[in-house]
């Protein structure tokens, strides 16, 4: 125990102990809530008539064992368009606000999220932060699959943003293998704070090949290997996403204000309806055919009476 973090790596209880699901758990399906199953099979057959989802890479999940599923975050649809290929229940970390929402709306996103087994945590840092690792490792020691996303929140723009390292000391504490999956299109089938798909987009998921990062365990406490595996899973991420990198947090961009365009900078054009002004009436003599604006810029001589 160290820092109030349970390791799996403990020498009082042997990591291969708590990361065999054969040892304390024969049984299949994750020895999940019969409601997730429900939700997963209904709402999940809802999802693929209505939008047609796709996936490829699935059989890179193992089907048994304890797995990090790191994941880019574009749309809240990534909740639902990441587990559903998967024959394995996928719990993830999400945000407290989920479950602290008011009114009918609040009430049932909290019954759906806790139904379906997600976790949720504070993310304000410090020890909320240690809480909500030791919750991901208790996931990991029941042999699970734990999804995280990296990056912390949802990217605004549909790029990828630099990863926070809780994903790295889950890795190296567990010593689970780490899957990366790329969130595709699900960005423009559901913005970020739009509440209505766009049915011609369908979403994917690529889930890429098992990262094993043994060559790090031990190095839990150092902050630059910490760094260097979170560096390498968001890299793998971007490799299948094809996601352009912002070297910054996504939570720093989001608080950082919107710039105008360039375009609404500029000022608008003055309508212009004639050359010059129009003449006096008792001027306006001028040879046919030549329009008034050609006639009042000629010189003077040029229009004197003859």
């Amino acid at each position: 125990m160290r820092s109030g973090i349970w390791q799996v790596s403990s020498p009082s209880v042997p990591s291969a102990y708590l990361c065999s699901p054969d040892r304390d758990h024969p049984r299949t399906w994750d020895d999940v809530k019969v409601f997730y199953w429900v939700a997963k099979y209904t709402l999940g057959m809802t999802l693929k008539v209505l939008f047609r989802p796709w996936s490829r890479g699935r059989r890179n999940v193992p089907r048994r064992g304890p797995v990090i599923l790191a994941s880019n975050h574009l749309s809240f649809a990534d909740h639902f368009f990441g587990p559903l290929p998967l024959p394995r229940k996928v719990v993830f970390l999400a945000k407290a606000e989920y479950f602290n929402g008011r009114g009918i709306k609040g009430l049932l996103t909290k019954a759906f999220f806790s139904g379906v087994g997600q976790i949720p945590i504070d993310r304000t840092g410090g020890e909320a932060s240690e809480r909500a690792l030791r919750s991901g490792l208790r996931v990991l020691a029941d042999g699970k699959v734990l999804g995280i996303y990296p990056e912390g929140t949802r990217s605004r723009d549909g790029r990828l943003y630099k990863g926070r390292t809780g994903v790295a000391r889950l890795a190296l504490e567990s010593r689970a293998p780490v899957v990366p999956c790329a969130m595709i299109h699900t960005f423009e089938f559901l913005p970020p704070g739009s509440f209505h798909p766009q049915w011609r987009i369908r979403p994917g998921a690529i889930f890429g090949t098992p990262l094993d990062f043994s060559r790090y365990y031990g190095q839990e406490s150092d902050r630059a290997v910490l760094r260097a595996v979170t560096d390498e899973i968001i890299a793998e991420i971007g490799k299948l996403s094809g996601q352009e990198y912002v070297d910054t947090y996504a939570t720093q961009a989001k608080d950082q204000p919107q710039l105008p365009s360039a375009e609404a900078e500029l000022p608008k054009p003055a309508v212009v309806t004639c050359c010059y002004p129009r003449r006096p009436a008792q001027d306006r003599a001028r040879p046919i055919g030549l329009p008034s604006c050609e006639w009042e810029s000629l010189p003077a001589a040029a229009t004197a009476p003859g």
